[in-house]
């Protein structure tokens, strides 16, 4: 199975336009959207989980057509968002339960085994009795992954899932995240490069509504090879260098501006090449370098 998005769009009435004839093919597996904040990708999650509709453009999962076929998408789909509301006074365990029967796992049997496999999967178990309003950052998500993977789903959307949480619990949830993708489509929206680099056998950069890039992400770091060149310099060169170079980051390394500037030939002037990262391809492809 695979979902297909052929030229997706879609104008706010603002006019705001979030998606702008956007077209993917993303196998099984976990799948990267990388963009900056305000670059469409929520939009675009929020389509293909059928809670709203675009202005022109098709959505295929398999044989089902996601924008006219819902109610039999939503039965395969787990979905993420970026703020999930839950009731803060229950317990993971009846809260879990209460959507497991929303989500149609009516007989009480199945229900309570299926409950108990997924807190132990997300290692919720210990934790099970305990109010959601006193879980940690990172058993939230945890949690909201649990619920997510309610029915089985063949696709799974998580939107910035790993934001504020602390290095280990991001481990955790890369790990678990990295588990379910063996099985199931996994789309991972985020605008942090390194859950891509990862996670993801496959990714996509967004920006303004647009697929600036598709492919896996060590094909777009190898496109720059011998291209990245960086540079230390003093704080007061910082401004006049931006007016001659194509400075794609700059970043404080003990006290002085290091600059990462894109050029196809040597650039001179005390420049030396440095290998490309996945950063060095999002700065690139998003300031129009490539």
């Amino acid at each position: 199975m695979e979902l297909r998005i052929e030229g997706l769009s879609k104008t706010y009435g603002n006019g705001v336009k979030a998606l702008d004839d956007v077209s993917l093919t993303i196998p099984r597996g976990m799948f990267g959207l990388l963009g900056p904040n305000g670059a469409g990708k929520s939009t675009l999650m929020r389509t293909i989980a059928t809670l709203q509709e675009p202005d022109k453009g098709s959505i295929t999962l398999g044989a089902l057509d996601v924008l006219k076929q819902k109610l039999e998408v939503r039965k395969l789909l787990g979905y993420l968002p970026q703020d999930f509301g839950v009731y803060p006074r229950v317990s993971a365990l009846d809260m879990l339960d209460h959507l497991a029967l929303l989500k149609g796992i009516t007989k009480a049997s199945e229900r309570k085994a299926t409950v108990e496999a997924l807190l132990q999967r997300v290692n919720l178990w210990d934790h099970r009795k305990k109010a959601l309003t006193g879980f940690s950052g990172g058993m939230r998500q945890r949690f909201g992954i649990a619920q997510a993977l309610l029915g089985d789903p063949q696709l799974l959307i998580v939107d910035e899932p790993t934001a504020g949480l602390d290095p280990g619990e991001r481990n955790r949830f890369y790990n678990l995240l990295a588990e379910i993708g063996e099985n199931v489509i996994v789309i991972l929206s985020t605008h942090i490069v390194q859950d891509v680099m990862e996670l993801c056998t496959n990714m996509a950069i967004i920006n303004q509504g647009k697929v600036l890039f598709a492919g896996s992400p060590e094909v777009a770091v190898a496109s720059l090879d011998r291209k990245i060149w960086r540079k230390a310099i003093s704080k007061e060169e910082l401004k006049e260098m931006e007016t001659v170079y194509p400075i794609i980051s700059n970043k404080m390394v003990a006290g002085r501006p290091v600059v990462h500037i894109y050029s196809a030939d040597d650039p001179g002037a005390g420049f030396v090449a440095v290998s490309p990262d996945l950063e060095d391809v999002f700065f690139s492809r998003i300031f129009g370098h490539v």
